[in-house]
């Protein structure tokens, strides 16, 4: 993104483009956990005022993108091994109770489908970026088929937090993000299986906790 094309918007664009490109960079891995984010040199960078820069700074932290460090030096945020055990042990409780809820549902057969919808659109050919919104967008799907607006909020919340984890954590070796390890948490909600389905979501976060965790270990 070009300096030339944010300095020409007006203040609530440049806000939401300023977002958008520290969001875009920490995301793509141009700024590491724990990388310091300054707001002169991001204003330079982005050709905005440091107030802009501080808004979208702001709204990074409340994703859990951004942190305050020492002094309140804000940084890219990283998760120390037992964060991202609690991370997934909450991940698992929140999709525990999705499944149990869209199996209950009438509407269980229809989320099926929906569910095996974007089970075919994770690939392991594709790239690592790609194969985390593919699989964040699984998961929250499942979430929102529940129907509960609180769990979906809780989930979302936590987004932040989970793309952190994913980035620290060699995203493109992990095995959980493979398309046949979602399967089997579609089949048992096809099958109105509740014991199973929250079985398999259970050993999905225990797994994703395991290799992110000690990933962020030898990081």
């Amino acid at each position: 993104m070009s300096v030339e094309s944010l300095s020409a918007l007006d203040r609530s664009t440049l806000r939401e483009r300023s977002l958008e490109a520290l969001r875009s960079a920490i995301l793509s891995g141009r700024y590491r956990p724990g990388d310091h984010l300054g707001e002169v040199e991001l204003a330079g960078s982005l050709g905005v005022s440091r107030g802009t820069v501080r808004e979208a700074l702001r709204h990074l932290q409340q994703e859990g993108l951004v942190t305050a460090g020492n002094r309140g030096m804000l940084r890219v945020n990283s998760l120390s091994p037992a964060e991202v055990h609690e991370l997934f042990r909450v991940r698992a409780a929140l999709e525990g109770l999705a499944v149990r809820e869209v199996i209950a549902s009438p509407r269980r057969e229809s989320a099926a489908e929906k569910l095996r919808a974007a089970v075919e659109r994770l690939s392991d050919e594709d790239e690592p970026a790609v194969r985390m919104e593919a699989d964040l967008a699984f998961h929250l799907l499942l979430c929102q088929l529940s129907g509960n607006s609180m769990l979906v909020e809780a989930w979302q919340r936590l987004e932040g937090r989970m793309r952190v984890a994913i980035l620290n954590g060699a995203s493109w070796q992990a095995p959980m993000m493979a398309r046949d390890r979602h399967v089997p948490i579609v089949e048992a909600i096809e099958q109105g299986d509740v014991d199973a389905a929250v079985r398999v979501v259970d050993e999905h976060m225990a797994g994703a906790a395991e290799h992110f965790a000690r990933a962020t270990e030898s990081a």
